[in-house]
C-alpha cells in the first residue's frame, strides 16, 4: 500500500490527462519565444490574472527572484514579512544576485503585514539610508499555517503604495487556494498588485514550473532576469502542456483539498496530547501539548511505520498538507494513525 504522504502538495504527481499533454505538445525554442506551447500557457496565465503578459519559470524561487530583480536595483529595499517564503526559504537570493536589502516586518496571524509596520517601514531620503523600492506580501501564508488574506487587504496596501510611490510584488505559491477558499476570482487580488507569481506544481499538481504576471514592460525585464539566473528554456512546451491542464482542470477542486484538511483537524481536534491550528485552506499545523514525552521527529517515525508521512517544522510541531492525491480514506488513515501513536 502506497503511503499517505501529507508532507507537501509539491510531491502531487502529473495526472493522466496531464502525461497525454506533455507527450502531445506542440514544442519550439522558448528562448526564441517560439514555442507554442509555452506561449498558450503564458497568454492563459496573464488571462486568468488579468494581468497584461506573463512568464513561465522553472520554480517559485526563481519566480520570486526574478520579480524582485525586475522591480529592484542594487541597493534598493524591499518591505517583507519577517515568516515569508522569500525571506526564509529562498537562499537569500534577493541579497546574494541582487544586492538587494530586506526590511522584515512581523507577520500578523492572518499572514499579513500592519499598514501603520509598513508605514514605519519606509524609508526617509537621508543618504544613510537604502531607498524603500517595494512591499512583497504572500498568500496563502505558508509560515502563519496555510492562512489568507482578503481582497480588501490588498487594496489597502496598493492604496498605500500608490501614495508613497512603491511597487508590490505578490508571492502567491498557492493563491488560487486563496481564491477558493474565499469564493473569489484571483483578479480580485491581482489588480491590486504590480507582479505575482503562482506554483502550477503544488496543488494545481503539475510536475515542474511556475508564473509570473504583470505588464508587459515588467514581464520583458523580469524575461531578462530569468536569463540572468540561467533560466533560458528551449522546448519547455513538454512541461508548460502540463501547467495548461493545471490551470484548466485543477483549480476547481482545491475546495476538495480544503474540505479534507477540515476533516483532518476536526478528527484530530479531539485527540488528547494535540494543539491544531487549521486554515481555511489545504494546511494542517498540529503541535504536541507539553503531556506527550515524544518530540515531533519521534512521532513522525512512528507514523510512517504506519504509513503516514506528515511534516515536521519544528520540535514540537508538524505540517499536514491536503492535495490531489488524499482521499477521505488517507484522512481516515492519518487520523487513526495519530491515535494509535499517542496512545502508545
Amino acid at each position: 500500500m502506497n503511503p499517505t504522504d501529507l508532507r507537501s502538495d509539491t510531491l502531487t504527481h502529473p495526472t493522466p490527462a496531464m502525461r497525454e499533454a506533455m507527450a502531445k505538445a506542440p514544442v519550439g525554442d522558448d528562448v526564441y519565444a517560439e514555442d507554442p506551447t509555452v506561449n498558450r500557457l503564458q497568454e492563459l496565465a496573464a488571462a486568468r490574472t488579468g494581468k497584461e503578459a506573463a512568464l513561465y519559470v522553472p520554480s517559485g524561487a526563481m519566480g520570486n527572484l526574478a520579480s524582485i530583480l525586475a522591480h529592484c536595483q542594487r541597493g534598493d529595499e524591499v518591505m517583507l514579512g519577517d515568516k515569508s517564503h522569500t525571506f526564509l526559504y529562498e537562499a537569500g537570493g534577493i541579497s546574494a544576485l541582487g544586492g538587494i536589502h530586506s526590511r522584515q516586518l512581523p507577520n500578523q496571524p492572518d499572514g499579513s503585514l500592519l499598514l501603520s509596520d509598513l508605514e514605519a517601514g519606509l524609508r526617509g531620503t537621508d543618504s544613510h539610508y537604502p531607498p524603500s523600492r517595494l512591499i512583497s506580501l504572500e498568500n496563502t501564508h505558508n509560515r502563519c499555517g496555510g492562512v489568507f488574506q482578503p481582497p480588501r487587504y490588498f487594496q489597502q496596501v496598493g492604496e498605500f503604495a500608490q501614495q508613497h510611490g512603491l511597487k508590490i510584488h505578490l508571492d502567491g505559491a498557492r493563491i488560487f487556494n486563496a481564491a477558493a477558499a474565499q469564493n473569489v476570482d484571483v483578479k480580485a487580488f491581482a489588480q491590486h498588485v504590480d507582479s505575482l507569481t503562482f506554483c502550477l506544481s503544488k496543488g494545481l499538481a503539475a510536475p515542474v514550473g511556475s508564473v509570473i504576471c504583470g505588464t508587459r514592460e515588467f514581464i520583458q525585464r523580469a524575461h531578462r532576469q530569468r536569463k540572468l539566473l540561467g533560466g533560458g528554456m528551449r522546448q519547455a512546451g513538454i512541461l508548460a502542456a502540463a501547467g495548461i491542464v493545471a490551470l484548466e482542470t485543477m483549480v476547481d477542486r482545491l475546495s476538495e483539498d480544503h474540505a479534507r484538511a477540515r476533516a483532518l483537524a476536526q478528527r484530530l481536534e479531539k485527540m488528547r496530547g494535540l494543539i491544531v491550528n487549521t486554515s481555511s485552506t489545504n494546511m494542517v499545523f498540529v503541535s504536541l501539548a507539553d503531556s506527550v514525552p515524544l518530540s515531533a521527529k519521534e512521532v513522525a517515525e512512528k507514523l510512517k511505520a504506519l504509513g503516514v508521512l506528515v511534516g515536521v517544522t519544528d520540535s514540537r510541531q508538524f505540517r499536514l498538507v491536503t492535495h490531489y492525491e488524499v482521499n477521505d480514506a488517507d484522512v481516515e488513515r492519518a487520523a487513526s494513525a495519530f491515535a494509535e501513536v499517542l496512545q502508545a
